[in-house]
């Protein structure tokens, strides 16, 4: 999959220089996150239920 046809955001806590963050994009099959200093590194792909997973793991207290 080419992945800079994807949609990709940042959060909304992202720095105001957007520069300090990692940016996310829902694929068909694949949650895809990167760098976003570096859109061109490596990113990762993860499954549905690793990033609900992780999300719930980042929102507990």
């Amino acid at each position: 999959m080419n992945t800079s046809d994807l949609a990709w955001f940042k959060s909304s806590y992202s720095g105001s220089q957007g520069d300090s963050c990692v940016e996310v994009a829902q694929g068909t099959e694949a949650i895809h996150v990167r760098d976003s200093k570096d859109t061109r590194s490596p990113e990762l792909a993860l499954s549905p239920a690793a990033w609900n997973a992780f999300l719930s793991y980042a929102a507990r207290d």
